[in-house]
């Protein structure tokens, strides 16, 4: 078997190898000549195409620590994938090996501890599921079918942030395979250093197997606010909804999206085509509270349409599900965080939103604040949460052909908008991480040296390379 190296060489495997490794396996070795092998290698972002030689899809640990051997006897190239949602398609490469977790589902949860053990498969639909039959939840994402692992890793943004903090603030524990092949747990008492880079510092650091969550009472039913107005009003809408979620208490979580309605049965005929300024919000608590708080972002102005309304936590989860179809779009995503919302931003904003290339392509304001933004920048990996808001540029099309047009167009969006933003970016938006090194400090600040220091200590070839790369302090 030809295969690629961490060195970008490519070295022949001989049958007798490769048929050894998959005896020590319990879960599939896919070769691209098997009738499984294109399902096995699509991942959420249609742009990504690429080629692996070998896919080990792991059923559990020993699995794991057999493929990490494997990879590091043989020097080869090694993306793992978790739930296949990342943006930038590193859960998959080109000619190398893929360590699989998505077999890997099992979700413990202790209700009366208030915790979740989950394994690296899982998303957040599957962990919504189990945790609230109890009426708990720990923060997860926006999307449903996101995967719990690389979200948690890279930090975490969801309806809870202010409430509860980011996914990774809630990480109580983790089982980690690293480099060498040992398994270790990190928390506050065991490996402290590598608990501490893994809230924050992405696929770095070893192969995170299960994630041990603190769990808070949300649910089961929650007030959820989607109210679209017409985009030609943001002007005036957008100060309203500044000020008002800058009194907003932390039980209220919010974004605002510019969009276009699609052409489909879902939406009056009437409304399809126009384009909108959605307020998203979420209320954590009691629904009969939340309705009332919520009130004033439902009459702000003549909505287009109004969805929002009592729902089951686990729908609210879901509210973006359909803008974001696994295979069916390409998706090109970057972030960067805004100092402020201002005229000036929100003209900038909104001139943006109205050259967007695709109707299917968002442009969420992220508010922060509340407890996301309590944790001092040393705490965890992830850094410096001073910033009010992060704005993403979430690029979603459907033709190829025009792959360039969508791409060329958010970079220039991101490019200008740095002039308003002197904090970096979010590390699970980061388009195909075409900055590089540049990028990953940005977003890091003053923890980028501790964190390649880390790295050194624990993956010193640098054999977890396909991710926001930090590389090893000694290389």
């Amino acid at each position: 078997m030809d295969i690629k190296t961490l060195s970008d060489d490519r070295i022949v495997l001989t049958d007798e190898t490769v048929q050894a490794f998959e005896k020590r396996m319990l879960g599939d070795l896919i070769h691209p000549t098997q009738g499984d092998y294109e399902a096995a290698r699509s991942i959420w972002n249609g742009m990504i195409d690429k080629k692996p030689a070998l896919i080990a899809q792991c059923t559990g640990i020993a699995d794991v620590i057999e493929a990490v051997n494997f990879a590091r006897e043989n020097n080869l190239l090694v993306s793992v994938r978790g739930g296949g949602h990342n943006v930038a398609g590193h859960a998959v490469n080109d000619g190398g090996l893929v360590i699989d977790l998505s077999p890997m589902k099992g979700i413990q949860v202790d209700p009366h501890a208030r915790i979740a053990r989950a394994q690296a498969g899982v998303n957040w639909g599957e962990l919504d599921r189990e945790t609230q039959v109890f009426g708990l939840a720990t923060p997860g994402g926006t999307v449903s079918t996101t995967g719990i692992a690389g979200m948690t890793l890279g930090g975490g943004m969801g309806w809870l942030r202010r409430k509860y903090g980011l996914s990774c603030d809630n990480l109580v524990a983790a089982d980690v395979v690293i480099a060498d092949g040992r398994f270790l747990r990190a928390s506050e008492e065991e490996n402290p250093d590598l608990f501490w880079a893994l809230r924050g510092g992405g696929g770095n650091f070893g192969i995170v197997t299960t994630f041990e969550f603190q769990l808070h009472k949300v649910g089961p039913e929650v007030m959820f606010a989607g109210v679209m107005y017409p985009a030609e009003q943001a002007g005036e809408l957008l100060p309203l909804w500044r000020d008002f979620m800058a009194e907003a208490p932390d039980t209220v979580t919010s974004e605002a999206p510019f969009w276009t309605i699609p052409p489909v049965d879902a939406f009056p005929q009437a409304v399809q085509g126009r384009d909108v300024l959605i307020i998203a919000a979420l209320y954590s608590d009691d629904w009969r509270e939340g309705e009332k708080v919520l009130q004033p972002l439902r009459e702000l102005a003549e909505p287009v349409l109004d969805l929002s309304g009592v729902v089951p936590y686990t729908q609210a989860q879901k509210t973006f599900d359909p803008f974001n179809p696994a295979g069916e779009l390409n998706y090109y995503w970057k972030s960067l965080r805004l100092d402020r919302l201002d005229e000036e931003v929100i003209r900038a904003i909104i001139d943006h939103a109205a050259n967007r290339p695709s109707p299917h392509t968002l442009m969420p304001i992220w508010h922060h604040g509340g407890a996301m933004s309590r944790v001092e920048p040393e705490e965890t990996a992830f850094g410096d949460r001073s910033a009010p808001y992060l704005l993403s540029i979430d690029s979603n099309w459907e033709d190829p052909t025009d792959n360039e047009a969508n791409i060329s167009w958010t970079r220039s969006v991101w490019d200008d908008m740095q002039r308003f933003s002197s904090r970096g970016s979010y590390l699970n938006f980061p388009g195909m991480g075409e900055e590089g090194e540049a990028l990953v400090r940005a977003a890091y600040g003053r923890n980028y040296e501790r964190l390649a220091a880390l790295k050194q200590k624990y993956d010193p070839t640098n054999l977890f390379r396909m991710n926001q790369n930090i590389k090893p302090n000694g290389s």
